[in-house]
């Protein structure tokens, strides 16, 4: 924390620029789970098939986001950008509220993807509106005091701003 025990929070845009990082990682966490699922199905679109791959791909990142706040409160792209996920009040965020936060989370797509669903929107135009719930809820943090979005208001966590690391000093300075 940073100095005098200040709690500093981390700009929007700090968050959504790690978003989109985490957002890279996921590929990576998803790659290996879906290429033996896509093994074990032959590849196959049946309509069963492509519904168990949307629950495989929850499921999984379900289990990376809860394991990485649950342990140390980061997962790579927030040790990156030196975010952490604190619950106020408490050492840890304990399992239970960080699968409530992961569910919440869920609340950035699932407004569009319920719109695309009843207005029949594909491609491109689907795309736009995932993009453009993605934008709103963003900017329900402008509502916050503390800048948090919902979903961490709601799950009683929130996202803290570490400090940077000190500067090392050259091999020079420190030889004297």
């Amino acid at each position: 924390m940073p100095p005098n025990n200040v709690t500093t929070f981390p700009t929007v845009k700090r968050r959504l620029v790690s978003m989109v990082y985490e957002f890279l990682l996921a590929f990576a966490v998803l790659f290996l789970p879906f290429l033996i699922f896509e093994m074990i199905t032959g590849a196959s679109h049946a309509p069963l098939i492509e519904h168990l791959r949307q629950v495989l791909c929850f499921v999984v990142l379900g289990v990376y986001f809860v394991h990485q706040w649950t342990r140390e409160g980061q997962t790579l792209a927030m040790r990156t950008w030196r975010l952490k996920l604190v619950h106020p009040g408490h050492d840890r965020v304990a399992p239970r509220v960080a699968m409530l936060r992961y569910l919440l989370c869920w609340l950035w797509v699932l407004p569009a993807v319920i719109v695309c669903g009843v207005l029949g929107l594909q491609h491109w135009q689907a795309l736009g509106a995932v993009l453009a719930g993605v934008l709103l809820w963003s900017l329900t943090a402008l509502f916050d005091k503390e800048r948090q979005f919902l979903h961490d208001r709601l799950a009683g966590t929130r996202l803290v701003q570490l400090p940077a690391p000190p500067k090392k000093q050259k091999a020079a300075v420190a030889a004297k």
